[in-house]
């Protein structure tokens, strides 16, 4: 296929800048937001018989006027049914230094640590024509936190050397105080990171620390959906994918078989091919929760469609055609024009269906991007 048969007009308003919540004002006049991460909408897309669903039903089996939340997951799964999710955990990947001598402000993201005992960090520097082989960058008044540049990766990469002596335990706890949530370039470009978005921009079963961005899919479950599905007999499989900025990148060629994935870290447990392999067995759904998710069960499944133990990396790129090997059904947001989460889903999919589905969702006000809203893709 082709990349620009994934182009379509996205509104500006029509991404989302936070997770669903409330505002409330307190009786001193100070404004505080509740957070509900499972009330973002619910699509639901059945690829079998072509339909899309948005709203709930009433008693007779008709449509209401009220949408549906992702609080109606659970009426789409039962005993015995896998949810695959991706435990990794996300870092505060953005730190903002001064350079030394000029001052000028440098923003430092965090990819991925190459040398503990070195202090040595592959990171991305912004802006970077000002950031050369040898400079110095200071990351608080104190100095105490000093990096120098030691190598070039690429246009915008660079490999940093922390001058800091101390436990490395210690030096990566005071590293992480210094940097905030690694949101994506689209909301950061509307609003500064907040407090609150360290713990909103991570999934409430993030256990294995390694990401730079959220598994996005992920964020909208909540302590009080996991039990309700857990009750109605819904087994969880944990996998970890350290999602990277891959994601993001624009794809530079309209001919999508000339387009190459940068690597995740991914890795999967027997543990959880039990989970999902027995499922699989006894005719259960399998769903992958998220596009993450996706292309790490793609890698690890094996020709006779069940899911082998994998502890390696994955750069594997879906788009349409593609014949998918393990999951039957999907969780994922609403993605920006051309890119790669859009493109795995309409492999999934079906790209004529799943276009349509982004069609009704701009239409009908459905929010986009990491915090946006959710669309499952059932078999049906």
């Amino acid at each position: 296929m082709k990349l620009s048969q994934f182009k379509f007009k996205l509104p500006e308003e029509l991404i989302a800048l936070d997770l669903p919540h409330k505002v409330f004002e307190n009786e001193d006049g100070t404004v505080e937001k509740v957070y509900r991460r499972d009330e973002c909408r619910l699509m639901v897309v059945h690829r079998k018989s072509q339909t899309i669903d948005m709203y709930e039903k009433d008693a007779d089996g008709n449509d209401t006027d009220t949408f549906m939340t992702f609080r109606n997951l659970v009426n789409y799964f039962d005993e015995g049914d896998a949810m695959i999710l991706n435990d990794t955990k996300v870092f505060p990947a953005r730190l903002f230094g001064t350079k030394e001598k000029t001052d000028a402000q440098i923003e430092v993201f965090l990819l991925r640590e190459l040398n503990p005992e070195l202090r040595l960090w592959d990171v991305l520097v912004e802006p970077a024509r000002k950031i050369r082989i040898g400079n110095k960058l200071f990351f608080n008044e104190d100095s105490h936190m000093v990096a120098e540049v030691i190598d070039n990766t690429t246009s915008r990469g660079r490999t940093l050397r922390f001058l800091y002596e101390c436990p490395h335990d210690e030096f990566k706890e005071d590293l992480f105080r210094l940097g905030s949530a690694p949101l994506p370039r689209y909301i950061i470009n509307k609003r500064e990171a907040t407090a609150d978005d360290m713990e909103n921009f991570q999934t409430i079963f993030a256990k294995n620390e390694g990401a730079v961005t959220a598994p996005a899919s992920g964020l909208h479950f909540s302590r009080e959906l996991m039990k309700r599905l857990e009750i109605r007999g819904v087994n969880f499989a944990f996998i970890t994918v350290h999602c990277g900025l891959g994601c993001f990148d624009p794809i530079e060629v309209e001919d999508l078989t000339k387009h190459k994935m940068s690597s995740e870290k991914m890795q999967v447990k027997d543990e959880a091919c039990s989970i999902v392999n027995e499922a699989k067995a006894n005719g259960h759904h399998v769903c992958a929760v998220g596009i993450s998710t996706l292309r790490a069960t793609e890698t690890a499944v094996g020709t006779d469609s069940m899911l082998k133990a994998f502890d390696g990396w994955t750069n594997k790129f879906i788009f349409p055609p593609y014949d998918f090997g393990l999951a039957d059904s999907m969780i994922t947001n609403f993605y920006h024009p051309e890119s790669t989460m859009v493109m795995a889903t309409a492999a999934f999919g079906g790209y004529d269906l799943v276009m349509e589905a982004y069609n009704q969702a701009v239409e009908k006000g459905y929010k986009f991007g990491c915090y946006g809203d959710a669309m499952l893709i059932l078999d049906d």
